[in-house]
């Protein structure tokens, strides 16, 4: 599948993947920035923003659009960074590809299965309520999703992915049916055989339950030369929380 992106910069190339219910344009300040310095490629995932919709929905076919990308662009070896569903999708590709992957970043999100939980399901049942024949702006579609989306952080999240379809009306850029048919398929735990050898960085925030303790030792199994670095003050939406922070730890960790 051909993937729509965003690419910012020249140099070494790095590939930016987005999590669930997200899309490219989460990251462009970071990639922006990160620019300066690299070649940044921020693709929209399957079902997500501008990228083509499809039934199929899984880890090999998430992976398989990423590998296409690299090859299609001639990338060669790159940096991977994936955040949440992105993070798994780069670890994954990792496995899979390790003569691809100089180095790999991985945000809040561990090997072990994550099957989608309450709040997943309740952002897709949100979003799958919204009727836009009653919407004639953004700020109808937010008074919509309040009623079952209380957090006004969430819902700025959510309202991202809607899109004038035509001068007269609005809809989902995602392809909610799709991701909801197949959100158990991208729970999935890593146990893929082999390590991925190279340097690698999983960050995770303090006040998310996403890569816990216990799951160490699995990260290490898989990843040998992994290092974990906490952010205190920080949510599962690490690189929103603490932008500054979160910066210096990636650029330092792959300009070394």
């Amino acid at each position: 599948m051909k993937l729509f992106f965003r690419q910012f910069g020249s140099g070494k190339p790095v590939v930016i993947l987005h999590g669930l219910f997200g899309l490219s344009d989460n990251w462009v300040t970071f990639g922006k920035r990160l620019g300066e310095d690299y070649s940044i490629y921020i693709p929209d995932l399957r079902n997500h923003g501008q990228s083509p919709h499809s039934g199929v929905f899984d880890f090999p076919s998430l992976e398989s659009d990423v590998a296409e990308l690299i090859d299609d662009l001639g990338l060669g070896r790159i940096i991977l960074i994936g955040h949440s569903l992105g993070g798994k999708i780069a670890m994954f590709f990792a496995l899979h590809h390790p003569e691809m992957v100089e180095k790999l970043v991985v945000v809040d999100i561990s090997p072990r299965p994550s099957p989608p939980d309450r709040e997943h399901q309740q952002l897709l049942n949100a979003m799958l309520g919204v009727d836009f024949s009653l919407a004639g702006s953004r700020s109808d579609v937010e008074n919509q999703l309040k009623a079952t989306v209380s957090s006004p952080k969430l819902r700025q999240f959510l309202l991202k992915n809607v899109y004038w379809r035509d001068r007269h009306s609005m809809d989902w850029r995602l392809n909610l049916r799709g991701i909801n048919e197949n959100l158990l398929a991208v729970g999935e735990g890593i146990s893929e055989p082999g390590t991925f050898d190279g340097p690698a960085l999983f960050i995770r925030g303090g006040k998310s339950d996403y890569i816990a303790d216990s799951d160490l030792p699995g990260i290490q199994m898989k990843f040998p030369r992994a290092g974990v670095t906490t952010i205190a003050n920080a949510s599962h939406w690490v690189h929103a929380d603490a932008p500054g922070e979160f910066f210096s730890l990636v650029a330092d960790f792959i300009g070394n």
